[in-house]
């Protein structure tokens, strides 16, 4: 298998991270703030209905999104959970759940979806929590990962699911951690940087309070099985980008939100996405 990567790219007018090299069926890409119409606080790609933004706006932003990932003819079937910091896990497609029973699963609360029906977008959203993405060359999954569902390995959780739901190995699934807070923005109180250092070791631990989540998600994925050649992640801090992304923490706490939105498509071309890679 060939190493994954995250590369910026643009579609649509809409700035993007995902992988030029994704094999299979499906097309993902992490959104950064730019390329919508939202305004203030929200601008400008705001993809939560959730957080103060006008409807209208967040209704064009998620077709912008869903238009560079080449989804909007089946934007009808967008599986959007309502994410709690859980660890719930919706399978939909293959043994797991119907679209409309899937659908509203989701909206009763979950915060990782595996997805193994053709033409089913699925959207998270965050500002400052990771989102991560799991991919096979007919299936994928969609995690929200903050402090709470860190700490309960949803990540790995999903890769369970996903395995047993699409008979892939662990090896054959690659895994991308998309933008969020980095350790050296990310103090938290003892008893939660203890709580980490209990479950993931002290070296997900930045300085005494400081937790770095990537790592802990890293650590996650690879016990259930995964390679460590075989996880991407982006690097840069949200809290220390606020120009580039949404950031609760830096933003004061009110903010939009950025988000993730994947697809698996069997018979539609793929968009046109100009990756802009500097080596």
């Amino acid at each position: 298998m060939v190493a994954p990567e995250l590369v910026r790219g643009t579609s649509c007018g809409v700035t993007l991270l995902g992988d030029p090299g994704c094999p299979g069926g499906v097309t993902f890409a992490f959104t950064e703030r730019t390329g919508g119409v939202s305004v203030g606080c929200y601008k400008s790609l705001n993809l939560d209905y959730n957080c103060g933004d006008k409807t209208e706006h967040v209704r064009e932003n998620r077709q912008l999104a869903l238009l560079a990932i080449g989804a909007t003819e089946v934007s009808h079937r967008l599986i959007s959970p309502l994410q709690v910091h859980g660890d719930d896990v919706v399978v939909v497609g293959r043994g797991g759940l119907g679209l409309d029973e899937a659908r509203a699963r989701a909206l009763e609360g979950a915060d990782a979806i595996v997805c193994l029906k053709p033409e089913v977008p699925v959207l998270m959203c965050a500002a400052d929590c990771a989102l991560v993405v799991l991919v096979a060359d007919d299936s994928f999954a969609i995690v929200h990962s903050g402090w709470k569902g860190t700490l309960a390995r949803i990540a790995g959780k999903a890769l369970k699911c996903m395995t047993a739901a699409s008979g892939h190995a662990p090896s054959e699934i690659r895994a991308y951690v998309g933008p969020h807070i980095g350790a050296e923005d990310y103090e938290v109180s003892e008893q939660i940087a203890g709580q980490f250092a209990d479950e993931f070791g002290p070296e997900v631990l930045y300085g005494l309070r400081n937790v770095d989540l990537g790592a802990a998600i890293r650590e996650a994925l690879i016990d259930e099985g995964m390679q460590a050649e075989s996880i991407a992640m982006v690097e840069e801090s949200t809290a220390s980008c606020a120009e580039r992304f949404f950031s609760y923490r830096a933003q004061g706490g009110v903010c939009g939100r950025h988000g993730v939105v994947a697809c698996l498509a069997r018979n539609r071309k793929r968009p046109s996405i100009e990756w802009q890679r500097t080596n």
